[in-house]
């Protein structure tokens, strides 16, 4: 009897684990552990649109598909190429040479990030995988000749690092797509024979971790079947149990329904958001793919992105921070000293930022701006640029007789004084050494 009674609560809670086809039940899910404790990323757009490498990865709308034509996109290819050159004429381009996945794997170790979400297909419909689905428009059968989501995804997990893709759901030009847009969207052709078979053998080959869903925006979720697919995902996939997934599923999703919330490209919450969210920035600017004209004041300096990643951090989210290679395989070097100048600072700084959460005060600005993190009992105050005198007031942490301040990186523990009973600190700083990011922290334990 005992044996029966133990199967029949294992199946009751079986059943109960199950997700349904609604929103309701899908955003009850929790969602896996390890994406809140990573807190870093890194985001790589990569396709033929690196080719061109010209305005950004939306070369091809801007050139055929907006109306009227972007005109600086119509130049640049009336003046680099021949009269009847097509966009389909760049796949073969797409070489890929140089690419090494091994060396991008020590890159993103280096630069500190704990996922790497690599552009398995954008809105031009090339997928960077042999897709069954994308007969002659993908890696395999045209330009690399190799599967790019596989080779890279073997390397990253062998540094043990997680492993997620985008996935655009729409397509600008494909015919089938086209047609059901035609239709308002009544009919869903494009969907049942191209995008749900194509995400299912995705997943299924790949096991991506995280589902970087977009191109959601002119077609609800019923178009695009959206709960229909997460919950296979949430209940009978490979990945059911660590995948996560955004909030791009659909009009009217964004920041509302998924697994964490984008809300919009470079989203940041002027407060403390009750959802878990993510910023998705790019390290050039003015572009997520690749641009042969980038110049230097165009791209987000180590300064910039350090302050961009604490601040998202201390108000809850992840930093998935992107890169776009050439079509020939390299992360421009430019790229590439970002990355490991992040990896510098996190290697003094990280203890603040792997599996933090946020603080009863997120920030304050006493001299400098002062964003706080926290593990346990333990309160971090990260110091945003170079405090002008040697000593810095922090008024938000309650003192004890216990309090201890340190600066990570100076093995020995800080002068302070209260400011006022138990309330605030002043703080005598060392000479502050040199940070990639001019960035420091300060690490209190003992207040409250």
């Amino acid at each position: 009897m005992l044996v029966l009674f133990l199967l029949a609560v294992a199946f009751v809670s079986q059943t109960e684990a199950r997700y349904t086809a609604d929103w309701t039940s899908l955003d009850a899910r929790p969602l896996p552990s390890w994406y809140d404790e990573a807190k870093v990323g890194i985001f790589i757009h990569w396709g033929v649109f690196s080719v061109p490498g010209f305005g950004s990865e939306w070369f091809w709308w801007h050139w055929q598909g907006q109306q009227p034509p972007d005109k600086k996109c119509v130049d640049y290819m009336a003046k680099n190429y021949p009269p009847k050159f097509s966009y389909p004429d760049f796949a073969p381009r797409f070489h890929a040479q140089f690419f090494n996945p091994e060396d991008w794997a020590d890159i993103f170790k280096a630069s500190g990030a704990k996922y790497v979400v690599l552009t398995a297909k954008h809105h031009e419909g090339f997928t960077n995988w042999h897709s069954p689905n994308s007969w002659n428009w993908n890696s395999v059968d045209t330009g690399p000749h190799r599967d790019l989501v596989g080779d890279l995804g073997d390397a990253v997990r062998n540094r043990s690092l997680h492993y997620g893709l985008y996935n655009s759901l729409y397509e600008w030009f494909h015919p089938l797509y086209l047609n059901d847009k035609k239709n308002e969207f009544k009919s869903q052709d494009f969907v049942m024979h191209k995008l749900l078979p194509e995400l299912y053998n995705m997943v299924v080959r790949y096991r991506p971790e995280v589902i970087w869903s977009d191109g959601d925006w002119e077609a609800p979720d019923t178009y695009w079947n959206s709960t229909e697919f997460l919950a296979w995902l949430y209940n009978d996939s490979p990945v059911k149990d660590t995948v996560v997934t955004n909030d791009r599923w659909g009009q009217g999703c964004a920041c509302k329904h998924g697994g964490y919330y984008n809300c919009e490209d470079k989203y940041t919450p002027g407060q403390l958001p009750k959802h878990k969210w993510e910023k998705c920035t790019s390290v050039d600017t003015f572009s997520w793919g690749y641009r042969r004209n980038m110049k230097i004041n165009e791209l987000m300096n180590m300064s910039s992105i350090i302050g961009d990643l604490v601040r998202t951090v201390a108000l809850g989210g992840n930093y998935l921070l992107n890169v776009g290679p050439t079509p020939d395989g390299m992360i421009p070097a430019v790229f590439e000293e970002r990355l490991r100048g992040v990896g510098a600072w996190l290697g003094i700084n990280g203890e603040a930022i792997y599996a933090s959460k946020p603080w009863r005060v997120q920030t304050e600005n006493t001299t400098v701006p002062v964003w706080y993190t926290s593990k346990g009992s333990t309160v971090y105050a990260i110091i945003i640029d170079k405090p002008l005198k040697p000593s810095l007031q922090l008024l938000e942490p309650k003192t004890s007789s216990t309090t201890k301040v340190t600066l990570l990186g100076v093995p020995n523990a800080l002068p302070w004084s209260p400011v006022k009973g138990n309330v605030g600190l002043n703080i005598v700083l060392p000479e502050l050494p040199y940070t990639p990011g001019l960035a420091w922290t300060l690490k209190l334990d003992g207040v409250q």
